[in-house]
């Protein structure tokens, strides 16, 4: 076992769990963080996507140890009441069915707009690719990136 301080969603946390441990289970089991959602535990689906500092990352397939004194945001950490963009433009083109993986999908477009403020059909395919939606929602998440690029940009 080790302690572990982790900066997660703007607080320092401490978790007391082995290094190799998966961030993911810190974060759900230790800290109560449930926003990342467990999907396939192998970093292939993006239910659990997070950023770590700033750049998407797969908590299911990071050891907690990797994020030591590194900002680790998770869907809970975006804003308090919903107002971040990429939350608004999902909530106002209601782009989730079963909503299982959209956290996931939200943390994987604020890591793209943040790296390019207005990303095409093709930015938008190659960063979001590896996020599954069983459920197809894949041209409203696409509308959706656009949507938020727009209100990052201040267009209403």
């Amino acid at each position: 076992m080790g302690r572990y301080r982790l900066h997660v969603n703007g607080e320092r946390r401490e978790v007391d769990v082995p290094g190799d441990t998966p961030l993911l289970w810190a974060l759900r089991e230790q800290l109560g963080v449930l926003g990342p959602k467990y999907g396939c535990g192998v970093g292939a689906c993006g239910a659990c996507t997070s950023l770590v500092d700033g750049e998407a990352a797969r908590p299911c397939v990071t050891p907690v140890s990797e994020v030591r004194g590194r900002r680790v945001t998770t869907i809970e950490g975006l804003s308090e009441d919903g107002d971040h963009p990429v939350q608004r433009a999902w909530l106002e083109l209601d782009v989730a069915q079963c909503g299982y993986c959209q956290p996931g999908q939200i943390m994987s477009t604020v890591a793209l707009l943040s790296r390019d403020p207005d990303p095409d059909d093709a930015a938008i395919d190659e960063a979001l690719r590896d996020n599954v939606c069983r459920c197809g929602t894949y041209s409203r998440v696409r509308a959706a990136v656009k949507r938020a690029a727009e209100l990052k940009r201040g267009a209403r």
